[in-house]
């Protein structure tokens, strides 16, 4: 699968390592990609949009949906968009209190399919499962078709169904993106950010 990653940043070259290594093809999407010496190709925002099958959202939260909201949205027509930045102000206060970045995407990109996935641990550990014992990962989204394909691609990361948990339409993104303070507050507590959640039914 073509993968475009929007962001040349920690979380997106932890993703492009495990999903190239998994047999996807990789690109990465920059406002100044001459800038750029990274091992994987890197691109304007447009062109990594437009050459991807699946666009993930890996730019620094608070500024996100700018940079997004100023590309054309057609660019995204029909294509699954998986949201897994958190946004939060320079005091690490949550900048959508009252909603969340992924919600604001959908909005802002009407004809894509936002998912909201892999934002609730390091991402050092949801590019390698078997960090920490059996946990969870979270997908919330309006199209079924688009959480499939979300499913599929942590499936790849080495995740079981078992620990993918579908909490439903975007507007359920607020609770996993709101989680960001816990853990926050953990990781300074544990003086670690190797640990996550695990939903137990």
């Amino acid at each position: 699968m073509k993968l475009g990653i929007l962001g040349t940043g920690k979380v997106a070259l932890l993703l492009s390592g495990a999903w190239r290594n998994a047999g996807h093809e990789i690109k990465l999407g920059s406002r100044d990609p001459s800038s750029k010496n990274l091992r994987f190709e890197v691109t304007s925002l447009a062109d990594c949009v437009s050459g991807a099958d699946v666009v993930v959202n890996a730019i620094l939260g608070s500024a996100a949906l700018e940079t997004i909201s100023a590309m054309d949205a057609d660019l995204f027509a029909g294509k699954t968009v998986i949201d897994v930045s958190n946004a939060t102000t320079p005091r690490f206060e949550l900048t959508y209190s009252d909603s969340s970045l992924a919600a604001r995407l959908q909005e802002a990109l009407p004809s894509a399919n936002v998912v909201k996935s892999m934002n609730t641990a390091a991402m050092s550990v949801v590019t390698r499962a078997t960090v920490v014992p059996t946990s969870s990962l979270f997908l919330s989204g309006d199209s079924g078709e688009a959480k499939r394909e979300a499913a599929g691609l942590i499936r790849d990361l080495g995740w079981s169904d078992e620990e993918i948990v579908d909490l439903g339409g975007i507007e359920t993104a607020r609770g996993p993106e709101h989680y960001v303070v816990m853990f926050a507050t953990l990781a300074g507590a544990l003086k670690s950010e190797a640990f996550n959640v695990r939903l137990v039914r």
